[in-house]
């Protein structure tokens, strides 16, 4: 999370956990789960997740830092107490492997308005701004860690429409920097479905593409739809799809003055690419697919029972 965010979860998340089998289908399907898992989250709805740096007058709880490696990772529950108070309060995750944030507890913070000027909500003109874009590389050269959690989740709603078919990407940014994950992830094959990027100020080609890789409302995250459209479409985080949308170009700087308007050089470098194709995250995809209702049908369920036994599915709680 950005200093000075939040995120509100509608799903249920952390514990307790409760197995699959010990439940069945129906329960699980309740807390939004679709498919066979290991263990089921049946923890709180519209828990609250902000950075750790954001977080006031509250200290940790030892009994309940247990992690994995150098850090804490939340599997006994909220580790985090009102300074005060001494409730338990929210949960710090920052383990080895795991994004650094803090998820609070809704039933036990109260939202305050800091009287603060607060600046114009996000809208879809933000896609627009080149510091809206979110490059697919790091400083340190390699893949985004935000890029491969956000292919995870738009795979999974690319396999649930497509219902495992082949795919056509359009040529560009897009087949650049998604082809490898979506080969490996879908067939290939003839009667492709055809792909194609729409979105703010970006209209779908007539006709009517298949399917629409489309952005993810900054604020909401409700996905961006042609008016009157009902067609099938793929939601994607709002900074990875303005990036697709308007990759931008290197400022070339010239060695001594200034270079003609409309004149680029062609001798400066290349974009940076790490060294292996960018490949999504592994449980961003699985636990999407298995929170999606089409998983139900049967052709998608032989496609999950296929993808974990090449890629066995890790216990989750």
């Amino acid at each position: 999370m950005e200093p000075a965010t939040y995120a509100v979860e509608p799903i249920p998340t952390g514990p307790p956990w409760r197995r699959w089998q010990e439940i069945g289908a129906d329960a699980a399907a309740r807390q939004g789960v679709f498919a066979p898992v290991y263990s089921v989250s049946f923890g709180a709805r519209n828990r609250i997740v902000i950075a750790p740096g954001d977080s006031r007058s509250m200290t940790l709880i030892p009994d309940k830092c247990e992690g994995y490696c150098q850090g804490v990772d939340g599997r006994a529950g909220p580790n985090l107490a009102c300074a005060g108070c001494g409730r338990a309060v929210a949960t710090r995750l920052d383990d080895c492997g795991m994004w650094q944030m803090v998820w609070l507890e809704p039933e036990a913070v109260v939202r305050r308005p800091s009287g603060l000027p607060a600046g114009p909500p996000p809208d879809w003109d933000d896609l627009e701004r080149a510091d809206h874009r979110v490059p697919p590389v790091e400083p340190d050269g390699s893949w985004s860690r935000r890029w491969e959690a956000a292919l995870g989740v738009a795979l999974a709603h690319l396999v649930a429409v497509t219902e495992d078919r082949p795919v056509d990407l359009p040529a560009g940014p897009v087949a650049e920097l998604l082809g490898h994950a979506v080969g490996r992830y879908l067939p290939t094959g003839p009667g492709a479905w055809s792909l194609r990027l729409a979105g703010p100020g970006i209209h779908p080609p007539r006709p009517r593409p298949d399917v629409l890789l489309v952005p993810r409302h900054p604020l909401t995250g409700a996905p961006w739809r042609p008016p009157g459209d009902a067609g099938a479409v793929v939601p994607l985080d709002s900074g990875v799809w303005a990036y697709l949308a308007a990759p931008g170009e290197i400022s070339p700087t010239p060695a001594t003055g200034v270079l003609p308007k409309g004149v680029l050089r062609d001798d400066y470098p290349l974009p940076p690419r790490p060294w292996r194709p960018l490949t999504p995250h592994h449980q961003a995809f699985e636990s999407t697919l298995v929170r999606l209702p089409a998983i139900r049908a049967p052709r998608l369920r032989r496609y999950m029972d296929a993808f974990r036994r090449a890629v066995p599915p890790v216990p989750t709680g």
